[in-house]
Order: structure tokens, then C-alpha cells, then sequence
């Protein structure tokens, strides 16, 4: 069905929009690797040389070898003016949206955080991403949008599967012994000044091995390899680049990466981030945003929006990251974070930890289905944030969403969630809410039934976004009061959404008073 944009109510005014182009000039150090043992044959060395990062320019071009046959990304030129933005801008414009703004952020080395196929010979094994359309790896060394550690790691990686005759995974046969790697950086160092902790990233090592667990009998040539990169890029070898190693156990013949067990072989077991002004723990299988400096400054956007004292509530939460941010920078009144999986609970708690002890919130984890009693969720809040996946938000709470001003008019509404918790008597919920975790307030919040008037909608889709948002508009409910673009995925057509709506305020409707009419004197 075909939209009309300029027939939804929107707040008119003149529209600007502009690229905020943020490219440094920067040098990374890519770093060597020396071999620990002078009677072992001499490893492959990864080369001591500086990358300067192209300033910004009309072009602002790619330069990588891989273009062609590498699916990760998809244009060469412009990174910093992505062809999805004239689209971006055309469509806040015609919904009157003023200031329009999109940040490109890093344009090179911005990827800090990469799930990467192995496959091919163990004597020159391919580490990289699949030719589109097909299940071939194309390896893609010193890749232009990986962080430089990352490209590191991964040359180390294959010095020791040569070594050691470390079998890549074969989809076919369903043999072999590393499936995948995961490589995340983590540029949390508060020995270094601020402006050498991003070129000083350390990665985290996750090893998707091709067993059950690790009592399989090509566990030793597991331990072996590990062994080998952190003798050679851990802490106490000539260069430290390793953060950890991890291994998870898959034996799955779908596609799904990671398996459901997980093991911490070496170095340090809490892999840590700053982001939106905390520090946020985060375990290998937990989400965690690729592009971590375009994340925090979208987190730091955020902020903007979001009234001191508030009462938050973060959908489709994860780790609780920006409910987290939100409560310390904001001082919320309260904070309430929805997620559905529940692997999510051990960072939010380490996360949680970590706040201000002067912090004085009520904040919580539910492991629970936002699509599922939508309103509870959204009972007592004043603001609600969502960060749905890639397809948008579900179906029932975009239906609430659009019908929260009917909602209000109503005196049945439902009792928010922590009001439903205290009288909540059925065994299998209260089983389920043992994965919930509270933090502890030293004030006592008082109920309250009101509704939310701020919806802020971060979106990685952007046409789910755009048929979410036009929806949102068409029930008279909300209006779109501000929009902002980020540029997650330079070399991408893609574009992150910081959106922010309004509840329309209805007009007060005055009452006729009874009675009859006073006669003139």
C-alpha cells in the first residue's frame, strides 16, 4: 500500500540537513610478532609498518584489495556520504523533520569486533568473510575496516595453524577442527592516555572448535593453539596484543556460528569497554556493537533526550548497556531493562557493579519477551527506549505503541511489571524471574500508571524503520521531533537511525456544567 508522507501530521519547519565528517588523520602501528624459541623454523613475521588513514575528502576511498571478491563491503568511494543517506534525507525531510544530521564517525579501521570463516589447507589456511552468494572464503589480510589489531591477530592466528597442522573446517565432509574465529577489541587501558587507547586495542580470541566440549580428542591441538598465540602475543611476549582465548564448541551442520558451550583457556576472563560514559563488561557471547566509537557517540546523542530524573524503560536491552548509560549520566529516577536473552544477565551484573556508588536509581535486568503484555512494560515509564534487530519492532507493541493515547483515557489500566511482581503467585513465572536481577535503591519509588511521552528508536534496519515509523505517525499518537544518522558500517549501504517521537498532547475538553442558566437581574 502506497504511503503518502506529506499527508501525516509532522511539525513544520524549515529542514537542513548536513554531514558531520569525523575522519582523523591517524597512524596505527601494526605490530610484529617475534618467534619465542630461536631453534623453531622462523614464523611468518606480521610487518612493522604505519598505515596513515586517508583525510577526508570528496572521494574519502576505500583502497582495499579485497573490493571485488569480499562481501563486507559493498561500495569503494564516499564512504563518508553513503547513497542511502539522499534517500535518508528526502524522506525526514518530507515528514518536516528539522537538522538532519549524520555523523560518519571512523571511516577506516572503524570494525572492532569480527566473526570470520576458516576454511582451506591447514598449510595456508583462508581467514575471512564468503564471496557473495556462496559458502566460499575469500581471506581477506589487512582488511581496511577492521581495527589493525584485528588483522594482527588474525596473521598470528594462521602462523600457528601452519604450525601445528591445525585442520580448517570443511562444510562438506563435516570435518576439520576451527570452524570460526571471533576477534573483539577492546580499547579499555587506563594506564594509556585517552589518545593512544584505540591504536593500542587489545583482541579478544574466541576458537570455534568443531567438537562437542572439550574433553574431544583434538582437544590438545585446541590448547596447543592457544598456547601458541598467547606465547606469542600475551602478556608476557615481546609484543601484547592478545587480550584472551576463548573456546566455544559447535558441531552443528547449519549455519549458526557459536554453539551453547563455551570455555576461557587464557588471559584475562572480563573483557571491558567504555562506552556512554561507563564501563561495560561484555563475554564473548554476548552482542556487542561492531563500530564501539560510533556507539558511544550516538550513546552520548542520546543522552540529550532523555529528561534528568526520568523514569526509563530499555527494550530489546541485551547487556543493558544504554539503560546503564542512561541511569548514571542521566540520574533516572528508575531504569528498567527488557531482554530476551538471558545469556545477557552475567554482563549487565558486572556492568551494574561497576556504577557510581553515589548513583541513587532503581535499575533492574527482566529476562522476558517484549512482544509479550507490551503495556506492563510500559506502565510507569516516561521514557521508552528501543533497539529492535534489523527487521524492527514486533508487532504487538508497535500496536501498543499506536494505541497508547486511547490507553490513557481508560482507568483499567494493567499494574506495571514490578507491581505484577509483588502479587505474581504461579511457580513457572516466578522460576522465569529468577533470572531477573535488581539493583538495589536506597529510595523508595513510588508507583506510578503514567505513560511514556518520549519513544526513542535506534534502528540498525533502515526499512523496517522507515515502515515502523510511518505507522507510528498514521495513529495520530506521535509525532517525530528529531532524527539523527549514523555511519555504523562505512563501505555499507546501510545507516544507523537515532529517532526521537513525541506524544501528541490531546486538547482538554471542557465539561458542560449541568444545571439551569443563571437569569439575568
Amino acid at each position: 500500500m502506497a504511503l503518502n508522507l506529506l499527508s501525516l501530521s509532522a511539525r513544520p519547519s524549515p529542514t537542513t540537513s548536513a554531514v558531520m565528517c569525523q575522519a582523523i588523520a591517524t597512524t596505527f602501528s601494526v605490530l610484529s610478532v617475534t618467534p619465542p624459541l630461536p631453534l623453531q623454523p622462523p614464523l611468518l613475521s606480521l610487518p612493522q609498518k604505519s598505515i596513515p588513514m586517508p583525510l577526508p575528502s570528496s572521494s574519502c576511498a576505500l583502497h582495499c584489495p579485497h573490493f571485488q571478491s569480499c562481501s563486507g563491503c559493498t561500495h569503494e568511494y564516499n564512504l563518508h556520504n553513503p547513497a542511502i543517506l539522499d534517500e535518508a534525507n528526502d524522506f525526514f525531510e518530507k515528514l518536516g523533520v528539522s537538522e538532519f544530521n549524520f555523523d560518519t564517525c571512523r571511516l577506516w579501521g572503524w570494525r572492532c569486533r569480527a566473526k570470520l570463516a576458516v576454511r582451506g589447507p591447514s598449510t595456508k589456511p583462508l581467514i575471512g568473510l564468503y564471496r557473495e552468494g556462496t559458502h566460499d572464503v575469500v581471506d581477506i589480510p589487512e582488511c581496511k575496516a577492521h581495527h589493525p589489531s584485528i588483522n594482527a591477530a588474525v596473521e598470528l592466528l594462521k602462523q600457528g595453524m601452519s604450525k601445528l597442522n591445525i585442520e580448517p573446517y570443511d562444510e562438506d565432509q563435516g570435518a576439520g577442527e576451527l570452524r570460526y574465529v571471533q576477534m573483539a577489541v577492546t580499547t579499555y587501558n587506563t594506564s594509556l592516555p585517552a589518545s593512544q587507547r584505540y591504536k593500542n586495542g587489545k583482541v579478544q580470541v574466541a576458537l570455534v572448535w568443531n567438537s562437542r566440549n572439550e574433553n574431544s580428542p583434538s582437544s590438545e591441538k585446541l590448547n596447543d593453539l592457544a598456547n601458541f598465540i598467547w606465547r606469542n602475543g600475551g602478556a608476557k611476549g615481546k609484543v601484547h596484543l592478545i587480550h584472551s582465548i576463548w573456546a566455544n564448541f559447535q558441531t552443528s551442520t547449519n549455519n549458526i556460528i557459536f554453539g551453547n558451550r563455551w570455555r576461557h583457556l587464557l588471559g584475562e576472563r572480563d573483557f571491558w569497554e567504555h562506552v556512554g560514559g561507563i564501563d561495560v563488561s561484555l563475554a564473548p557471547s554476548s552482542f556487542g556493537q561492531a563500530n564501539t566509537r560510533a556507539f558511544d557517540f550516538l550513546l552520548r546523542k542520546l543522552h540529550k533526550y532523555v529528561p534528568s530524573g526520568a523514569s526509563v524503560v530499555d527494550l530489546y536491552a541485551g547487556a543493558g548497556v544504554i539503560g546503564l548509560s542512561l541511569a548514571t549520566m542521566r540520574k533516572c529516577r528508575s531504569v528498567k531493562c527488557v531482554e530476551v536473552n538471558k545469556e545477557s544477565k552475567v554482563s549487565f551484573e558486572k556492568t551494574a557493579a561497576r556504577l557510581p556508588a553515589t548513583l541513587d536509581s532503581s535499575i533492574s535486568w527482566h529476562h522476558a519477551d517484549a512482544s509479550k503484555e507490551p503495556l506492563s512494560w510500559l506502565v510507569g515509564s516516561d521514557v521508552v527506549v528501543v533497539d529492535p534487530p534489523r527487521k524492527g519492532l514486533d508487532l504487538s507493541l508497535l500496536d501498543t505503541l499506536r494505541s497508547l493515547s486511547s490507553l490513557e483515557l481508560k482507568s483499567n489500566l494493567p499494574e506495571s511489571t514490578s507491581a505484577k511482581a509483588k502479587n505474581e503467585k504461579r511457580p513457572w513465572v516466578l522460576r522465569e524471574r529468577e533470572t531477573s536481577v535488581q539493583v538495589k535503591s536506597s529510595t523508595v519509588q513510588e508507583e506510578s500508571r503514567s505513560l511514556p511521552e518520549t519513544l526513542i528508536y535506534i534502528s540498525c534496519g533502515w526499512d523496517s524503520f522507515k515502515e515502523d515509523c510511518m505507522s507510528l505517525l498514521s495513529s495520530k499518537a506521535w509525532y517525530l521531533d528529531k532524527a539523527h544518522g549514523f555511519n555504523f558500517f562505512p563501505g555499507t549501504q546501510s545507516i544507523e537511525i537515532l529517532a526521537v517521537f513525541k506524544r501528541v498532547s490531546k486538547p482538554n475538553i471542557k465539561r458542560r456544567k449541568s444545571g439551569k442558566k443563571k437569569r439575568p437581574s
